[in-house]
């Protein structure tokens, strides 16, 4: 654990020396796909920067076997290209794992992209519209990873809702690298209902569905809800609950982050 508390402790002061060379003052507040699954159709505005950080922990039953226990710190580095493109590189530079067989590693990397094709107008029913294709590379050593790429491609949905509320909407298809070799197709969806509360506080509640990963194994569904708040536009701090209502997953995982934008 002195590892892991090593690399919470790295996080934490990059992500701080990022926030310290914000710039100041009024702007646009921050638009974060943490701490829920589901990921918005907004985009990092064109030559900002953002840094979305976080801690999780969970644990999962085995049957009679000792319950898998992990603890992960996740980064997803965020990047506009132009008012409607941003790159994006996530990854979970260290995994904790405690169960029969206790491991440290890191998890994998994934490249990705995101386009927002369609924007919402206001009065209008429909939604902001986008896609986001992803990459994400094996370099995860054993037990966390297989030794191919699994890829895929998300459609987005935002939509704007009366009372302060918003919903966020996600539907995708990819390929799941199997081991020792080959691919299953995957799908996944989800769906979270947010709401502001004042100027500084958002809270949301999330169903989200995901088709079996490996062979041999069922769907999954999971229920998850949890709370930001903007310190400034552009400091968000999160925390979240998650359980699983259905197949496998873990019995509880609880995740808190921040996120910082810089630049624009």
């Amino acid at each position: 654990m002195k590892t892991a508390a090593r690399g919470l402790v790295a996080v934490c002061a990059a992500v701080a020396i990022t926030a310290s060379v914000a710039i100041a003052g009024e702007s646009e507040r921050i638009q974060t796909d943490r701490p829920s699954i589901s990921n918005s159709a907004n985009t990092v505005p064109p030559g900002a920067f953002q840094i979305e950080s976080g801690a999780e922990y969970s644990r999962t039953s085995v049957g009679g076997s000792p319950a898998d226990r992990v603890f992960a710190l996740d980064v997803t580095l965020r990047a506009g290209l132009t008012e409607r493109i941003e790159i994006r590189l996530e990854g979970e530079p260290l995994v904790v794992t405690r169960d029969r067989q206790d491991d440290i590693g890191n998890g994998d990397l994934a490249v990705q992209a995101k386009y927002r094709f369609l924007d919402a107008r206001e009065g209008h029913w429909w939604p902001s519209l986008g896609v986001l294709p992803f990459v994400r590379f094996p370099i995860a050593h054993a037990p966390h990873a297989t030794n191919l790429p699994d890829f895929g491609i998300v459609g987005l949905a935002s939509f704007t809702l009366p009372w302060k509320l918003g919903l966020d909407a996600n539907a995708g298809i990819g390929g799941a690298a199997q081991r020792p070799s080959g691919f299953i197709a995957q799908g996944v969806a989800s769906a979270a209902l947010s709401r502001d509360i004042g100027e500084r506080w958002s809270t949301y509640a999330e169903v989200f569905f995901a088709s079996p990963a490996e062979r041999g194994t069922h769907e999954s569904v999971g229920f998850d809800a949890g709370v930001q708040f903007f310190v400034t536009p552009r400091l968000a701090l999160d925390a979240a609950g998650q359980t699983s209502l259905a197949g496998p997953g873990p019995d509880y995982a609880f995740r808190a982050g921040l996120s910082v934008r810089f630049g624009r």
